[in-house]
């Protein structure tokens, strides 16, 4: 499945790109793939470092966020 995308670039780097025979397409494709990447990796090494640091269950958190939650 596709979405289409707008987005608004300068006039003259896209002329330069197909000049040089880039796909921006697949260019934008593979570098918006790269930074999605990117960003899922680093959160999920915070993620870790924030479990590591916790010293609780996840069981016990749930509860706790209930419990939290039912006292507002």
């Amino acid at each position: 499945m596709t979405e289409v995308l707008s987005v608004r670039i300068k006039k003259s780097l896209k002329q330069e790109a197909e000049k040089l025979g880039i796909d921006l397409k697949s260019a934008v494709e593979k570098t918006l793939e790269e930074l999605v990447s990117e960003r899922k990796a680093k959160a999920q090494k915070i993620a870790e470092e924030l479990k590591e640091l916790m010293d609780i269950t996840p069981k016990e958190w749930a509860e706790d966020v209930k419990a939290t939650r039912s006292e507002m």
